[in-house]
């Protein structure tokens, strides 16, 4: 299934490698965009950016996605078949 993935927190890391590990097609994953961490306030990617590069899957990481033209273009090109959003409310 042509799947765009939307998370950002531990948990979400572990749905989207079961989906890519059921050979689902990720066509790309959505996450929150990096943020200054720690003592040095170094910028620290999330679990989910980290999964999706190391297997080669496209990242976007916009401030905010209704208000972004550019992203909703994007994502409108790839054609997803769904969307699958992990996250806490």
């Amino acid at each position: 299934m042509r799947i765009v993935f939307m998370g950002t927190p531990d948990f979400a890391k572990v749905s989207l490698e079961a989906l890519y590990n059921n050979n689902q097609e990720i066509l790309a994953v959505v996450t929150n965009p990096d943020k200054p961490k720690g003592r040095g306030m170094k910028m620290v990617a999330s679990p989910v950016k980290e999964f999706a590069l190391s297997k080669q899957i496209p990242v976007y990481q916009p401030e905010r996605i209704r208000k972004d033209e550019e992203f909703i273009s994007l994502i409108k090109r790839v054609k997803p078949r769904c969307y699958m959003c992990c996250s806490i409310w």
